[in-house]
Order: C-alpha cells, then structure tokens, then sequence
C-alpha cells in the first residue's frame, strides 16, 4: 500500500459504474502508480501500487490486480 498525502497525487483517470469508484493516480513525490477502489454501497475502499506497464489493465480490471497482490 502506498502512503503518500493525497494532495500529492494526480488523478490520471476515473470511473464510475453500480456505486463502484475506481481511480488511477499517480504521486508526483514518489512517482508511484496507484489504484484506489471505492465501494459507495459497503463503504470499502482498496488501494494498492502497480507497475505503471499494467496501470490501465490494473484501472479496467482492478480486483484481477488486487487478487494478484494479496496471493502473490
């Protein structure tokens, strides 16, 4: 998980779809790209860093990415 102040980061894309949120940001201090994940229904949120060669497929499919990290 990253730690960086959220007026660090950049959004770089957004979505929206059946009170999901999903996010694609980048942190201009640590130059790392995040996906954040936001359920508005249960209120969970996810977040986690990703090698920014998969960052759109990880901003498309993010539960595929973030199964990935908890696994592996």
């Amino acid at each position: 998980m990253t730690l960086t102040a959220p007026h660090d980061r950049r959004e770089l894309a957004h979505r929206t779809g059946n009170g999901i949120e999903v996010s694609l940001l980048w942190s201009t201090s640590t130059d790392a790209i995040v996906v954040q994940v936001l359920d508005s229904r249960s209120g969970e949120r996810l977040e986690f860093d990703v090698d920014r060669r998969a960052a759109l497929d990880a901003f498309h499919h993010p539960y595929a990415y973030a199964a990935e990290r908890v696994l592996g």
